[in-house]
Order: structure tokens, then sequence, then C-alpha cells
């Protein structure tokens, strides 16, 4: 009975393969899944009309805080775009200074994977355990119920699924500079 259930497991393994996917950590990215270029989150695709009010690692910063060049709540309820076609994995309102959170896992042409996260989001457009497009509206600039002026913050992490942390730390271990990956990434 081992033989057969080996048997089983391969053929069926053989099968899956054939299909030209991948599968990594459950996920199956498929050629039309994998993110080859990366855009802007907001502005799209160049952030046109909005700036980096906050910078990767300026004051410990783990993410960018995008903010348009009007000041103020102006952007409030703006378009937010996924930046690269992935898979979203979480879709949650993690409350206190975070608000609406999106995550969506990446897969990179050479099967690496980054994931990037959305915070702040006034509203969420997609679901989780869904597919989504670079340039797909996904949700909108939010302020977290007036606790801070509406903007974006941005993370992306090279390594998938860490806690939501505090946005905040010395320590980079697993987060990435947003503008510069994505700048490298075009």
């Amino acid at each position: 009975n081992l033989n057969f259930v080996f048997f089983t497991w391969y053929r069926s393994f053989s099968y899956f393969c054939k299909l030209k996917s991948v599968l990594i950590d459950s996920i199956v990215f498929n050629k039309k899944n994998i993110s080859y270029k990366f855009d802007f989150p907001v502005g799209k695709p160049n952030a046109k009309g909005y700036y980096n009010a906050q910078k990767f690692q300026e004051n410990y910063h783990l993410g960018d805080d995008w903010n348009s060049v009007k000041g103020g709540n102006s952007d409030l309820g703006d378009h937010i775009y996924a930046i690269a076609n992935g898979y979203v994995a979480a879709t949650k309102n993690h409350k206190g200074g975070w608000g609406n959170v999106i995550r969506i896992i990446h897969q990179l042409p050479n099967k690496k994977q980054v994931e990037s996260l959305y915070a702040h989001c006034d509203t969420i457009f997609v679901k989780q355990n869904s597919w989504v497009k670079k340039g797909q509206i996904i949700g909108t600039i939010g302020n977290v119920d007036g606790l801070y002026l509406a903007h974006l913050h941005l993370e992306i992490r090279n390594k998938i699924n860490l806690p939501i942390g505090n946005g905040y730390s010395k320590d980079t271990t697993g987060y990435l500079d947003p503008t510069e990956f994505i700048k490298t990434n075009r």
C-alpha cells in the first residue's frame, strides 16, 4: 500500500509540475501572476502629485509615507494601487495606529517573494485570498479615523508574514526600502 500511495502522490506531483506553476508557502503562482515590474502605489504609475513625507529609516521608519502635494487631508479617499501582480494574503483592521491594512505577496521572476503592506486605508476594495494585477485599485487612502492626516504607509518586506509590528525600528531585518526597491524593479 505504501508503494501505491507514493505512486499516486508522484503522478499527482508530476501533473502539477506540468501546469507550470510554482508552489510556495501553499500559494500557487502561475506565470501570469509573477511580479515582473513594480510601480508606485499612488499617482499611478510614478507617484505623480505625491511625495514621500517620511522615508524608510528616517526616525527608524520601516516604510514610506505617501502624501498628496496639496497637503492636509486632500488625499483622503484617493486611490491606492497594487504595486505589482500578487496574492492578497490579508485584509484586516488592526485598529490602533494601523487602521485598515492590505498585505500582498509578490513572487519575483527569480522565485523569491516580497510582501507589500499598505496601511491606514480608508476603504479596502480587494478580498483576502484573491489575486491582483499591477495598477489595480485595491483601496483608498485614509487617516485612521482622524488619528493622522491622510497618507499611505507602504512597507516592502523580504520576509513574508512578519507580525504587523509598530512601523518603527532600528532593526531593518526583513524590511526593504520601498522607494529604492520600486525604482530598482521598474
